[in-house]
C-alpha cells in the first residue's frame, strides 16, 4: 500500500512540476511578444494548460475526494471560460486597433483564392523541379 501512495504522491509532484514550468514558459512568451495578440495568446494557452497539469497533480496527491472533485470542477470551468474571456478580448483588440496594418493584413475571400491557387501551382513547380533532379 505505501507503494501506491509513493507512485500516486510522485506522479502528482511530476505534474504540478509540469504545470508549473508551462507557467514559466508563458511568462517568457508574455514578456518576449510584442503585439497583444501574441501576448494574450501566449497567457491564454499557458493558463489553460499550466492550470490543468497542475491541478490534476493536486488532484492525484490528495487522494480522490469531495475536495477532488471540486478541484476537477474548477477545471472543467477554466476549460470553458478561459478561451470564451480570451476570444472576446481579442475581438475587442482587432475592433479598437488604430493601426491594423502595422499587425496584420486582412484577405478579401477572392484574394485568398487568388494566393492558395499560386501556392499550389508553386508547390506543383517545386515538386516538378525534385523529380526532374532525382532523374537526373
Amino acid at each position: 500500500m505505501a507503494a501506491i501512495e509513493w507512485i500516486r504522491f510522485l506522479a502528482g509532484a511530476f505534474l504540478l512540476l509540469f504545470g508549473l514550468f508551462i507557467f514559466l514558459i508563458e511568462m517568457i512568451g508574455v514578456f518576449r511578444f510584442k503585439y497583444v495578440l501574441n501576448r494574450m495568446h501566449a497567457a491564454a494557452m499557458g493558463d489553460t494548460l499550466g492550470i490543468g497539469f497542475s491541478l490534476v497533480g493536486l488532484i492525484l496527491m490528495g487522494g480522490f475526494t469531495f475536495t477532488s472533485l471540486k478541484l476537477f470542477l474548477v477545471i472543467v470551468f477554466l476549460w470553458f471560460s478561459s478561451p470564451a474571456s480570451s476570444h472576446l478580448i481579442a475581438r475587442l483588440e482587432v475592433s479598437t486597433d488604430e493601426e491594423p496594418e502595422k499587425h496584420y493584413r486582412r484577405y478579401t475571400i477572392r484574394e485568398l483564392e487568388q494566393k492558395l491557387q499560386g501556392d499550389t501551382a508553386l508547390a506543383k513547380e517545386t515538386d516538378e523541379a525534385e523529380l526532374a533532379r532525382e532523374e537526373a
